[in-house]
């Protein structure tokens, strides 16, 4: 028992703040290699973490009289909360950046939107940040707030610009269940995935693969546009494909939020991601996962 005691406190620690479903994935492949501190806002989800194999940590981005903690906790991070949902300045990822320590690894998961519209062009790193609507520029300052602290700090940051992110429960079935309507194939965008088990491999290569204030498009090779990606689902649960529309008669029939996300065309490149962080995907494309399903519909769970 006491060399047991030993070899765990030997251990690097790691801290995952916002331990939500890509941190669920993440747990199983650290816990070994780390000891690990979640952070969580809810007290209900201490066993929870618990039995996952971390130490809950109960703090609130939003309060930053609860995080004075976190700075002493770990070396290694992985930062997985999204901003608030208002403003243009993530107000979260600012609390978290000021008590952060010294000479450390911090891995961020962004989004692809940053990127905003690019007209389907093929996209990578070296690209300007343009981002279009206000949860990306959101994302946009988190990236710069953590850039700063890197800098001031001494720190390495890597940061994953992640696209739509699927998996068996994360599939638009309630959208296609609802007969939600689709662009016109003339008129549609290119959109991009990662599945989410292969973020959280990702997420993992890059605490100790990845490169100092590095950025990765973490996107697997599909090549899809909006409409095929939905018809793929539909023909895999055996739902009927989206009717297609015009953009012109598609404004009076989604959401803001989803015409905002059809309103934007790009397709990411992933060689840097490819090369220097070394991972082969687990589902290369789109279509890897949903013939997994379509031969054993529990094969991915």
């Amino acid at each position: 028992m006491k060399n047991k005691m030993i070899r765990k406190a030997g251990k690097p620690r790691l801290l995952i703040v916002g331990c939500g479903d890509i941190g669920m994935r993440l747990l199983p492949m650290v816990r070994d290699r780390f000891r690990v501190f979640a952070v969580t806002s809810q007290e209900s989800r201490r066993d929870e973490l618990r039995a996952a194999g971390a130490v809950p940590v109960v703090a609130d981005l939003d309060r930053p009289h609860t995080l004075a903690r976190l700075g002493r906790l770990a070396r290694y991070i992985v930062h997985l909360a999204p901003p608030q949902g208002d403003r243009l300045i993530d107000r979260r990822t600012r609390n978290l950046a000021a008590i952060l320590p010294e000479r450390a690894t911090l891995v961020y998961v962004s989004t692809s939107g940053v990127y905003g519209d690019c007209g389907g062009a093929l996209v990578d790193e070296t690209r300007l940040v343009n981002p279009h609507h206000a949860r990306a520029k959101r994302r946009v300052d988190a990236e710069d707030t953590l850039r700063a602290w890197a800098g001031r700090t001494h720190s390495r940051l890597s940061i994953l610009r992640a696209p739509g992110i699927y998996a068996v429960d994360r599939l638009p079935i309630e959208r296609l269940e609802k007969e939600l309507p689709a662009l016109r194939p003339e008129e549609d965008v290119y959109t991009n995935h990662i599945h989410a088990d292969d973020l959280a491999r990702l997420a993992l290569q890059c605490l100790f693969r990845g490169g100092a204030n590095r950025v990765y498009n973490a996107s697997d090779d599909s090549a899809l546009k909006m409409g095929e990606y939905f018809d793929a689902v539909a023909q895999v649960f055996d739902l009927p494909v989206p009717p297609r529309m015009s953009r012109a008669e598609l404004t009076a029939a989604v959401s803001p939020m989803m015409l905002s996300f059809m309103s934007e065309s790009r397709r990411l490149c992933n060689s840097r991601m490819k090369s220097e962080l070394g991972i082969r995907l687990k589902y290369p494309k789109v279509s890897d996962c949903l013939r997994t399903l379509m031969k054993n519909p529990a094969a991915e769970r």
